[in-house]
C-alpha cells in the first residue's frame, strides 16, 4: 500500500500530513488528537483498502506541523478549524470525509459547522461537544476517580524518551486502554516530535495546547445545524469522556448514527480498525447499536 509523509501549507501554516492509498480516491481526512498518531495504521489501512484516500494530520504544534509555543498559542480552536478545510482544499478542493478523535473531534465538529462545503461526512470518535474543562450539567465528566490517578502519576523527564513512553503506558493502563500499544505509539511520538523542549514533548504526547485555547463561542447549541451524514463511535468503558457524550451528540446532530464499541475505552484498539472502517465506508447504513 502506497504511503507518503510530507508537508502541506494551508491556512497560512505548514501541516504535517501521512497519505495512505490512492490519491484519485475519495478523501478521508483524519484530525488527530494533536498528532496524527492518535488514528492507528491499523484503521488508516482499512479505510485504504476500502477504497478511500486517507490523510492523517499534526495539529499545530505538533509533529511536522508549524510548532511556535504551545504554552502560548497565538490562535484559537476556530483556527484549527479552518485548517481542516483548508487542507481538504490543498489535498484536490472536493469535500472531504472529516474524522476527528479526542479534542480533534472538537475541531471537527467546529469544521463542520463553520465550513459545511468542505466536508461530505463527519465522524466523531471518543469527543464531547463541549470544549475543554468542566462537562455541561446534563453530561458525563471525566470519571473523577480515574482522573484522580492520572494526576497523581508524576510528570516524566519529557527529554528522556523511554520515561515518556513508560509514563504514557500507565496512563493507558489507568484509562483501561492497551498499555502495551501506549508504549509503541509514545515512542513513535517521541522520535517525530521536533525538539526536545519540555513544552513541545509535552504538547505532542498530552495536547496540553487545548487548555489554552480560546474556544468560545459555544458550538454545542448549533450541532443540529449539521447536515453531513454523521457517524458516532464511542468506547463503552471510555473514562475520560464517558460514552453518554456520545450518546448525546448522536441524539443532537440530527440523522446520526451511534457506534458503541463494548470493549474498547479511550483509544481505538486495532481490534476494532475492521469494525471502525466499515461504519464509516457505508454512512448511509445504520449500525446495529441503534
Amino acid at each position: 500500500m502506497t504511503r507518503t509523509i510530507t508537508t502541506v501549507n494551508a491556512n497560512e501554516v505548514a501541516l504535517g500530513v501521512e497519505s495512505f492509498g490512492d490519491d484519485d480516491a475519495p478523501l478521508v481526512l483524519l484530525v488527530g488528537g494533536t498528532t496524527m498518531l492518535s488514528w492507528p495504521d491499523a484503521l488508516c489501512e482499512c479505510l485504504a483498502a476500502g477504497g478511500r484516500r486517507v490523510v492523517r494530520y499534526d495539529l499545530r504544534d505538533s509533529g511536522a506541523s508549524t510548532t511556535l509555543d504551545p504554552e502560548a498559542p497565538a490562535y484559537t480552536l476556530r483556527d484549527l478549524a479552518a485548517d481542516a478545510a483548508a487542507l481538504a482544499d490543498a489535498l484536490g478542493g472536493r469535500p472531504a470525509h472529516l474524522a476527528g478523535i479526542g479534542v480533534g473531534g472538537m475541531v471537527a465538529q467546529v469544521a463542520a459547522l463553520d465550513h459545511p462545503d468542505a466536508f461530505s461526512a463527519l465522524t466523531l470518535v471518543g469527543t464531547r461537544a463541549v470544549a475543554p474543562g468542566p462537562a455541561d450539567d446534563d453530561l458525563p465528566d471525566h470519571d473523577q476517580e480515574t482522573m484522580s490517578r492520572l494526576f497523581a502519576h508524576p510528570m516524566p523527564d519529557w527529554s528522556d524518551r523511554e520515561a515518556v513512553a513508560d509514563f504514557a503506558a500507565a496512563g493507558a493502563e489507568i484509562l483501561g486502554d492497551d498499555p502495551v500499544a501506549a508504549r509503541a505509539v509514545a515512542a513513535r511520538v517521541w522520535d517525530r516530535t521536533p525538539s526536545t523542549a519540555p513544552a513541545v514533548q509535552m504538547a505532542n504526547q498530552l495536547g496540553m495546547v487545548f487548555s489554552r485555547l480560546d474556544c468560545a463561542p459555544r458550538w454545542r447549541e448549533r450541532l443540529p445545524e449539521i447536515k453531513l451524514p454523521t457517524l458516532v463511535v464511542h468506547g463503552r468503558r471510555d473514562r475520560f469522556f464517558p460514552v453518554g457524550n456520545g450518546e448525546a451528540m448522536a441524539r443532537e446532530i440530527p440523522g446520526a448514527r451511534l457506534l458503541v464499541l463494548e470493549e474498547a475505552a479511550t483509544a481505538i484498539p486495532d481490534a476494532a480498525a475492521g469494525e471502525i472502517a466499515e461504519a464509516m465506508l457505508t454512512p448511509g447504513q445504520r449500525t446495529a447499536q441503534q
